[in-house]
């Protein structure tokens, strides 16, 4: 699950400029001015290249002599191909004309006949350069085929819904290498001329509370460093917690994962759950405690799934032990679970859930409570995959349905106070569709054609809803699901690409959290809007539940632009009012995403933090950012500007015209590396209006309290 990468170079007067990245020219040399063709797809002048095809599928007019006419209502699009295409290439040029209003409505990509994925690159304002009322493209080959696949076709689709006005398009044509390739790229000089900003703080308007809750993280804490980045929740889950054995203390089973084998997850012998929770506790940080519903947990620490001496010859075996294999054939295909699940595990029936609970709640009794959140297991929908040693059969919409009852029954009595989040579903087609849809193919989607056709969580919130109002207790407090970005290169924590068009997808990526007009550059190809769609079915279905992403991550922890996205991510939980969300995995010690989470916990060091209230601002700036928070008293506030240009510094005029008359600032700002936040020199606001420079790709702190104060 993971998304993709974007640096689009254009050859200007001289300047080689990349999301206002730079390359001196020689001027001695004027061939260096323009790019230099090695294939040519389409041109006005000779029309389609020798070898080229045209393949539809917009409306169109192209012949010789003329640019191309498409009809991109609808979506439609263009694709051109050459079988056999070969040749070392830079880049790929396309020079269109299509009207202004149309703004960020092309993507582009390659194709082929042969099985493999290409990234889809969307032609977004930092990328176009108009010349003569032309406007050119120039994506390198890195970006669009990443891992160097084999292709034969270019496709130009419209990613947004447009008015039947035509686009013109003059050439489409490959670079030779070295033209577009971005081999030869720096980093722009912050001495680049600021853009303006524009931003109003409305401190009159309705506000809302933001959850500590908001700036959780996953996994097992090796030490107490990362508490200083003042983590607001800590979520125990993950593939190996379906198998916990509490009773056991280290026993977990890895799954697919690692050889569906069971193991000491933490390798520390005095690490259990209960040292866990009470670190936790020690620490003011909040538990969501993840319990198996699969209904099997690990006997022990060294039993396997996969034995070669039962099933022969494997893909894999570890290192350690030839004969634990990975569960797959030599050849890569699945081998069937025939092995009763007691070879590695024991039954953990919702009775041995409750008991935990209720042991968890008598010492929290006499501790104080260490547990927040019940997480009623994980990512079922991919049960028969990652854990189809004990449950290979996909999971249907009544098989989650009757879990879900039975194991938050058992959780709610046992432990009344805790909040119960599920169904903690996996990502997009998990939203929609039951394990079994997506192991059959949700064209034929037959598990929710035999339920009215509802889609998973809204129906899934319904029938909970009903059997609560009939039986009258309550099993659900919490919508939590999981969610990753889908394009290619980005997501998973510290993995994903850094280039330039990879870190600028990665940022815009974080607006399928909220964006109700972002159409999701992935294979999704949808408005993803994941925040208000859940608002909408919790409304529809279950009124009054919070909301929790129980995992996310943007990738490139230890990136600028892996920071800038976590930054941006942990804004819009704050403005979008969600309960709870947990960052996968654990973000590096002093990264990027490291500092992000300062940027709102402790960005002076000393506790300083974003505050109670989140306060609504009008943002008129492209590339930028400004979140607003206020005390519960109204007249101190903390703000986290975002400049989210890689290029050029942004001159922000914050309007602070309903708020205070009259504030105190202190301002600390980050621009990447370990360092962390540095103090910058106050500005005193003037008319109500702060002004304030941030650098390129920075994270700026403003905290600002009344003057009297």
């Amino acid at each position: 699950m993971k998304p993709l990468s974007i640096l689009t170079i254009f050859l200007v007067a001289g300047v080689l400029v990349a999301f206002g990245v730079k390359r001196a020219v020689p001027a001695d040399n004027p061939s260096a001015l323009s790019p230099r063709f090695a294939e040519t797809a389409f041109d006005s002048a000779r029309g389609l290249g020798s070898g080229w095809r045209d393949l539809g599928w917009a409306p169109r007019e192209v012949q010789a002599g003329k640019p191309a006419k498409l009809d991109l209502a609808d979506r439609s699009g263009w694709i051109v191909a050459r079988k056999g295409l070969s040749g070392t290439f830079g880049a790929l040029f396309v020079r269109y004309q299509a009207p202004p209003e149309f703004g960020d409505f092309l993507e582009l990509r390659l194709d082929s006949s042969s099985p493999g994925e290409f990234p889809r690159i969307t032609v977004t304002a930092d990328l176009r350069r108009s010349i003569n009322g032309w406007t050119e493209v120039l994506v390198p080959l890195s970006a669009l085929d990443p891992r160097g696949l084999p292709f034969e076709k270019v496709v130009l689709r419209a990613r947004t819904d447009l008015p039947h006005k035509p686009v013109y398009v003059e050439r489409i044509a490959f670079t030779e290498r070295g033209t577009g390739d971005g081999s030869e790229v720096r980093v722009a000089s912050t001495s680049s001329p600021p853009r303006e900003g524009r931003f109003t703080v409305q401190c009159k308007a309705p506000t809302h509370p933001i959850s500590p809750m908001i700036y959780g993280v996953g996994g097992y804490l090796p030490d107490g460093t990362h508490f200083a980045m003042g983590i607001g929740a800590k979520r125990w889950g993950g593939n190996p917690n379906t198998r916990y054995n509490w009773q056991h203390g280290h026993a977990w089973n890895a799954g697919a994962d690692y050889f569906f084998r069971n193991l000491d997850y933490t390798n520390d012998p005095t690490f259990t759950y209960d040292r866990e929770l009470q670190e936790m506790l020690d620490h003011g940080v909040p538990e969501a405690l993840t319990v198996p519903t699969i209904g099997w947990v690990a006997k022990d620490t060294t039993s396997y799934s996969y034995p070669v001496s039962v099933f022969g010859p494997q893909e894999q075996v570890t290192t350690e032990n030839p004969d634990m294999g990975n569960g797959k054939t030599k050849e890569g295909g699945i081998i069937p679970p025939t092995m009763p699940p007691t070879r590695t595990s024991v039954a953990a029936p919702p009775e041995f859930i409750g008991k935990w609970l209720a042991t968890i709640r008598d010492k929290d009794q006499k501790r104080g409570r260490s547990v927040k959140m019940v997480i009623l297991d994980n990512e079922p929908a991919l049960w028969h995959s990652t854990h189809r040693d004990v449950h290979p059969t996909p999971i249907t919409y009544n098989e989650l349905l009757e879990r879900t009852i039975a194991y938050g029954t058992a959780v709610r009595k046992a432990y009344p106070e805790v909040l119960i989040a599920g169904p903690a579903e996996w990502g997009w087609t998990g939203y929609f569709y039951s394990g079994l849809d997506a192991a059959v193919g949700v064209g034929k989607a037959p598990d929710r054609h035999a339920h009215r056709n509802v889609p998973l969580i809204p129906w899934w919130l319904h029938s909970v809803r009903e059997y609560e109002k009939k039986n009258r207790i309550k099993l659900l407090d919490v919508l939590d699901v999981h969610f990753y970005p889908q394009g290619s290169n980005i997501g998973f924590d510290k993995g994903g690409a850094t280039d330039r068009l990879t870190n600028a997808l990665r940022i815009r990526s974080t607006r399928s959290l909220w964006d109700p007009n972002y159409v999701d550059e992935s294979w999704i190809d949808d408005r993803v809007e994941l925040i208000p769609r859940l608002r909408r079915w919790v409304n529809e279905n279950a009124p009054g539940l919070g909301l929790a992403l129980g995992e996310y991550s943007f990738g490139a922890a230890e990136h600028q632009s892996g920071g800038l996205a976590q930054a941006e991510a942990l804004g819009r939980f704050g403005t979008e009012g969600l309960t709870a969300a947990f960052y996968w995995f654990l973000p590096p010690k002093d990264s990027p995403a490291y500092w992000a989470f300062r940027a709102y916990r402790n960005f002076d060091g000393k506790g300083g933090q974003f505050l109670d209230f989140s306060v609504p601002v009008v943002n008129q700036t492209s590339q930028a950012s400004l979140f607003a928070s206020r005390s519960a008293g109204g007249d101190h506030l903390v703000m986290v500007l975002l400049n989210l240009d890689p290029g050029q510094p942004l001159a922000a005029e914050i309007d602070l015209g309903s708020c205070a008359s009259a504030y105190k600032e202190r301002a600390f700002v980050y621009t990447g590396g370990k360092g962390g936040f540095t103090a910058a020199g106050a500005s005193q606001p003037s008319s109500g209006v702060l002004r304030r420079t941030a650098p390129p790709y920075s994270m700026t702190v403003l905290d600002l309290i009344p003057a009297g104060k």
